[in-house]
This record gives C-alpha cells, sequence and structure tokens, in this order.
C-alpha cells in the first residue's frame, strides 16, 4: 500500500515543480487550452445537432403519437449527448498530448535537466515523434473502450454494479492515463508501449497512486488544463523511478536502465 502513496508523491512534486518554474507552467498550459477550446466548440455542437440527428435515425418513430416519439427521441438524444460527453472524458488527455508533442517533450526534458543525470532524445523526426504518439494513444484509447464497454455491462449489476465497478473504472482509466502521462518521458528513452504497459504493471500501486487522482480531476477539464504541465512534469519524475538503472556491482560503473518486461 506504501506505494499509493509513492505515486501520489510524484504527482504533487510535478505540480510543485512546476510551480517553482512559472515560465514552464505558462508554456505547458498551451495545449490544454486549445484543445478545451476545440472540445467545447464540438460538445456546443452536438449538443445544438443531437436532436436533428436522432430525428434522422429513427425514421421509423414519425408517425408514432405523443409522448411515445418524444420519449422515445429524447432518451436517445440524451444518450447521444452522453457518449459525446464520455469520448470527450476519455481522449482529452490523449489529444492534448498529440496537440502538445512539442511542448511537453521540451518540458519533460528540462526536468530530468533540473533533476540530473541523463537527459535521453528520441533522435526522431518531430512528424516521426507525432505518428508514434497518435498510434499508441489509439491503442490505449481502443483499451480504455473495451473495458469501459465491459464495466459499463457490469454496472446493471444490483449493488456491485453502483458500489464495486465504478471504483474498477476508476483504477482502470488511473492506470491507462498515468500510460499517456508517462509516456512522454519513456518514448524518449526507447521504451514501446508494450515495454511501458509492462513498467507500469510491475509497480501498479504506485501508478494508481499517481493516475486515480488526476482521473477524479480531470472530470472537469478546465481543472485539467491548469493540472496537466505538472501532470506531465510528475508523470517524468516517476518515468525517473521506473527506469532508474540498478546499481552496479562494484558501486562504480553505472548500469544500464533495465526494466521487467513482463
Amino acid at each position: 500500500m506504501r506505494d499509493l502513496g509513492v505515486g501520489f508523491g510524484y504527482l504533487m512534486k510535478g505540480q510543485r515543480w512546476v510551480g517553482r518554474h512559472g515560465r514552464w507552467f505558462g508554456f505547458g498550459l498551451l495545449p490544454g487550452l486549445v484543445t478545451l477550446v476545440l472540445y467545447a466548440a464540438a460538445l456546443v455542437g452536438l449538443a445544438y445537432g443531437a436532436d436533428d440527428f436522432t430525428a434522422w435515425a429513427t425514421p421509423f418513430a414519425d408517425d408514432w403519437s405523443s409522448p411515445w416519439q418524444g420519449l422515445v427521441r429524447g432518451t436517445l438524444t440524451v444518450f447521444v449527448f452522453g457518449f459525446g460527453l464520455f469520448l470527450a472524458v476519455i481522449t482529452f488527455t490523449a489529444v492534448t498530448l498529440l496537440i502538445g508533442q512539442p511542448f511537453y517533450e521540451s518540458l519533460s526534458e528540462h526536468v530530468d535537466r533540473t533533476e540530473g543525470g541523463d537527459v535521453p532524445e528520441s533522435g526522431l523526426p518531430l512528424w516521426r515523434e507525432l505518428w508514434i504518439s497518435a498510434r499508441d494513444s489509439l491503442r490505449v484509447v481502443l483499451r480504455v473502450v473495451m473495458y469501459g464497454v465491459v464495466l459499463f455491462v457490469l454496472g446493471f449489476i444490483p449493488v456491485i454494479g453502483q458500489t464495486v465497478i465504478p471504483v474498477i473504472g476508476f483504477c482502470v482509466s488511473g492506470f491507462f492515463l498515468a500510460e499517456e502521462l508517462t509516456a512522454v518521458a519513456l518514448q524518449r528513452r526507447g521504451i514501446e508501449l508494450k515495454d511501458r504497459l509492462a513498467l507500469l504493471r510491475g509497480r501498479r500501486l504506485m501508478t494508481l497512486g499517481f493516475g486515480v487522482p488526476l482521473v477524479v480531476a480531470f472530470l472537469v477539464p478546465v481543472v485539467a488544463v491548469f493540472l496537466m504541465p505538472g501532470a506531465v512534469a510528475g508523470a517524468t519524475l516517476m518515468a525517473r523511478d521506473l527506469v532508474a538503472p540498478e546499481p552496479a556491482p562494484d558501486d562504480r560503473a553505472p548500469a544500464p536502465y533495465t526494466f521487467d518486461k513482463g
């Protein structure tokens, strides 16, 4: 259980880091603000267009009498908007990281510099980094959606669906949110998605201690914007711990980065 506190500690250390480096805090805000504006516009458009979409999707209800037509289409409208909001929540971080790739790479590198030791660089061109980030983010989002569908169905089980399942849902979301954030630092170290997931599973409680509080906070997108720079900084600090070199046998020669591939 100690690792839960360790993970939360990295989250707090990241927020304190950007608090001490105000320029980097402002620098890290920009991608989140851009994403927030884009998502707000999309959700407003969805809110205005959901009625037309449900009317188009239910032509069989055109001749239904009141109140059945309004009940069916109203329920479907709420579902469509709710699903759009769900997608916005689970993809907000991935899209922000994709838009802010150059910003967060620079922030993460600066965290490495201030903490000492090597500052790994991917050596890849920007377009290649963006492609890898987009590909891995899509894989993570698909995993989250898959788990989300299963947990949604299990949510209809009496008692368990209203108590245990939501907790599991927050844990699953927290784990994958931590993966997306640590990916900024771990990709620079040449660690692929499969190996990143193995690293995080090896310190599962620490990962949850970092990710679950962020999931709760990120339910409010505006809060997510202001926490994102510190979250990237904290994830970089945690990534440094995950890939910390093992002590050399003679305590002199440094050992290479090692990690358990599961």
